[in-house]
């Protein structure tokens, strides 16, 4: 079975202008994305897998570590229940 990561009903992505940071606004609860999170939740729409965003961040940040984090990352966005 291949994922599409998006984000679960219940949660919301923003950015927050005056902060300059992205947000997940989920119920009674606000989480602040630090460092390249956000443009890793940005991608996660339903339409791309998981090697697909990868693969795009990879050519936005050449020499990070994406092949090894994002897929933990996306995995423990997964187990909150923020993506589904």
């Amino acid at each position: 079975m291949t994922w599409h990561p998006a984000l679960a009903r219940s949660v919301m992505f923003r950015h927050d202008h005056v902060r300059h940071a992205d947000l997940l606004l989920l119920p009674e609860r606000v989480v602040v994305l630090r460092g390249t999170a956000g443009s890793i939740v940005r991608l996660c729409d339903g339409s791309r897998e998981v090697y697909e965003i990868v693969a795009e961040l990879g050519e936005r940040f050449p020499g990070a570590p994406v092949a090894d984090e994002v897929p933990a990352f996306l995995s423990t966005l997964r187990k909150e229940g923020w993506l589904q």
